[in-house]
């Protein structure tokens, strides 16, 4: 009997760890399922949907707002888009950024390429460093679902592998990364398609940047 309660006692304790851990680790994927009210239908990691209200959490992630069939929600703390119908968010290929003071930490995906969750004038977007871009540069499409209105900026020709398309050269209010702001960047808007906003050099530049293997550092030049 003795032995019996210490197997059942030592299964619970197992079974208590493993959650935490899991809730430690949080979610390698998020998807949005649907949308009910205000509540955003979520499948994390493959599981069953969870229908979880604005300003709720689940398993490390807070649904911010639910609004034109997408969510913007913060996974472990970094902010992320998620869109009915499109594919999970892979928090596994792309690490959240981890940041201190000043300091913002990247882990390179599968690929070796550094993306990141960040914001855009308050509202969430992903972004891919691309230390040969002058400027932040993003598509006419995401510059409208980030809400900016690039015909105020100024038109510019740009060549590209697929020749000389037409672009718009502006400033955004803020570029932010975990913790780490920064006010009044350049950026270009370009007509051709690009799957995520480029992290160029006009935010690149503020920061000592520092490689180490599969990591990369940022630190605020002072």
């Amino acid at each position: 009997m003795r032995r019996l309660a210490l197997t059942l006692a030592w299964c619970a304790s197992a079974a208590w760890a493993a959650h935490a851990q899991e809730a430690t680790e949080g979610p390698r994927s998020v998807a949005l399922a649907g949308i009910l009210g205000d509540k955003a239908l979520l499948v994390i990691d493959g599981r069953a949907p969870k229908a979880v209200a604005v300003g709720s959490s689940y398993q490390q992630v807070q649904v911010i707002s639910v609004k034109d069939g997408q969510a913007q929600v913060r996974i472990a703390g970094a902010a992320h888009s998620l869109r009915m119908g499109e594919s999970p968010v892979s928090v596994a290929d792309a690490a959240l950024p981890v940041s201190t003071t000043g300091r913002i930490v990247l882990a390179a995906d599968a690929t070796g390429h550094f993306m990141t969750a960040g914001m855009i004038n308050g509202k969430a977007t992903r972004f891919l460093v691309d230390t040969g871009a002058t400027t932040v540069s993003m598509s006419a499409s995401e510059a409208r679902k980030l809400g900016i209105d690039f015909s105020k900026g100024r038109p510019v020709r740009m060549g590209t592998a697929n020749g000389v398309s037409q672009g718009w050269m502006l400033k955004l209010s803020s570029v932010r990364i975990s913790d780490v702001e920064l006010r009044n960047v350049d950026a270009v808007v370009t007509s051709s398609d690009m799957p995520f906003v480029l992290l160029g050099n006009s935010f690149l530049n503020a920061f000592e940047m520092k490689r180490a293997g599969p990591q990369m550092t940022l630190d605020r030049i002072k």
